[in-house]
């Protein structure tokens, strides 16, 4: 690995440093992009990040690319092949919560005509940039990321508490959680 300094929690794993370094806290604003998030977010339930970006090229595959119009229509046949598929997390639930995830996503289009505009409105269109000195310092869970949680189970999103928006919010730029001394967190302040 190289010598750059990074959060603590990318260790040493060279798919979690590519991660941390191209990905993690990079704003999104493609819906598709923000959508897959948001499952892969709530699949990491109880898991951690790592093994769900193992789990990543399958889970595309397996979701048919996180194209929410397929997903919305998936029955119980497509729900057993997903409970087969060992590439993914094999949780009836989070399944369940997915496919009900992609047609509140499809909801949300209709209606606002933007996920992405409806997410980062929480944000105040901006992200949030913290400056951290220390991995403890971050907290789980903040006003945004409650107010968010409320919303999404209210228009029926589910696997999607306060600490799974927050990490969401992390995820796709809406706050720059990279530790002071990491060399991504000025790098994401300057872009």
């Amino acid at each position: 690995m190289s010598s750059l300094n990074r959060c603590g929690w990318a260790g040493e794993d060279p798919l979690y440093c590519d991660y941390h370094d191209r990905q993690w806290g990079v704003p999104i604003r493609d819906d598709r992009l923000l959508f897959e998030f948001l499952i892969l977010e709530g699949a990491q339930a109880g898991l951690s990040w790592i093994t769900i970006l193992r789990k990543r090229e399958n889970y595309r595959r397996a979701f048919d690319g996180f194209d929410a119009q397929k997903m919305a229509h998936y029955g119980e046949e497509k729900i057993e092949s997903l409970m087969a598929d060992a590439g993914i997390v094999r949780n009836r639930l989070k399944i369940r919560a997915a496919i009900g995830n992609a047609r509140a996503f499809l909801e949300v289009q209709r209606e606002l005509g933007s996920f992405s505009d409806y997410l980062w409105g929480f944000m105040g269109d901006s992200t949030i940039r913290n400056s951290w000195e220390n991995l403890s310092d971050i907290p789980t869970t903040t006003a945004e990321s409650e107010a968010m949680s409320r919303d999404l189970k209210k228009r029926g999103f589910r696997f999607v508490g306060p600490t799974i928006c927050y990490a969401l919010m992390q995820a796709v730029g809406m706050v720059n959680d990279h530790v002071t001394d990491c060399f991504r967190h000025q790098e994401l302040d300057q872009a």
